[in-house]
């Protein structure tokens, strides 16, 4: 059960009635990375799953992975298993000498629902650890452990080197050690943060130089943002949408967002629901004074009755 303690950062409504709500934490940082406005828990850690994805990927290149634009852009992905990212993790490991089955993480179906049904229909024989959506991450490990002559069958092992320097990597962005290590649903270790000092890390790679891991991370993830995600992923949207904006989602109600200027913020839905967590992150960005046509789209959730909408989520915030 989610803890009711916390405050109500979005609600559902259908046919006139609040039928849910949806407790949460909320962090917004300054430029300079001080905490501006903060609701619920901000402090206590939390795993922040996917959204660590950044911090995996510049340990990938500090440890001397040759990636950039497209490729470097999916290997800091949840990707939605389109053609491009699956061929796009295939050059990876390709560039690793590695064949497919060096990937560690578990099968998976494809995220996008276009694409999940087309292939079902089609029988496609792709290997289903490919269209898993860490699988660009997780071709990216290997690439960095062949070019630091590192073990590859054991890379998501916690006490592996590459494992060390991408914890290592998210304290740092994060100003704070990691609290505890847990395993993610694609088996490499996840970290648990306050969401503080999640959105300082998100802060910290739109200001690092761009010659820097962080910045050549940053650029790439906002340059190539259907690489991240999909074309059909509201991460893609608000990059596309925001000028100059850095944005990474991850499991269990978990988003964080760094403008070009360097603000940040940092959601986490207690009950670990999606559905709520793009209309609290739009409310955030407008209270800062974001204006783009893309937040109207990501700022509700439609609730569908006999296929027509009848109510929404929305955030209080």
């Amino acid at each position: 059960m989610s803890d009711t303690s916390l405050p109500v950062l979005a609600r559902v409504t259908r046919s006139g009635i609040v039928e849910s709500r949806h407790h949460g934490s909320l962090v917004v940082l300054d430029t300079a990375g001080e905490v501006h406005t903060a609701r619920g828990d901000v402090t206590s850690p939390v795993y922040a799953r996917s959204s660590l994805k950044p911090m995996q990927a510049a340990a990938m290149l500090e440890s001397g992975a040759d990636l950039s634009g497209e490729l470097l852009a999916l290997a800091a992905a949840s990707h939605a298993a389109e053609p491009f990212h699956v061929d796009g993790v295939r050059a990876i490991l390709d560039r690793a000498g590695l064949p497919v089955d060096a990937l560690r993480c578990p099968p998976g179906t494809p995220l996008d629902p276009v694409v999940a049904e087309a292939v079902l229909r089609a029988g496609d024989p792709t290997d289903p650890r490919l269209w898993m959506n860490c699988s660009g991450k997780h071709a990216g490990f290997l690439l960095a452990c062949r070019t630091s002559n590192w073990a590859t069958g054991s890379y998501l092992d916690v006490g592996h080197p590459l494992q060390a320097r991408v914890a290592a990597e998210i304290a740092g962005a994060a100003g704070e050690p990691v609290a505890h290590l847990g395993i993610d649903g694609c088996g490499a270790p996840t970290a648990a943060l306050g969401l503080t000092g999640l959105a300082r890390a998100f802060g910290a790679f739109v200001r690092a130089e761009p010659s820097s891991a962080r910045g050549r991370v940053a650029a790439a993830m906002r340059a190539h943002p259907e690489y991240v995600a999909g074309t059909r992923r509201p991460d893609t949207w608000l990059m596309r949408g925001v000028p100059g904006a850095l944005a990474k989602g991850g499991a269990e109600g978990v988003v964080a967002v760094a403008l070009a200027d360097g603000r940040a913020l940092a959601v986490k839905i207690e009950d670990g629901s999606q559905r709520a967590v793009w209309p609290v992150a739009v409310a955030a960005l407008r209270a800062l004074g974001v204006d783009a046509p893309v937040l109207d789209r990501l700022a509700r959730a439609p609730m569908l009755g006999g296929g027509a909408e009848v109510g929404a989520v929305e955030a209080v915030v």
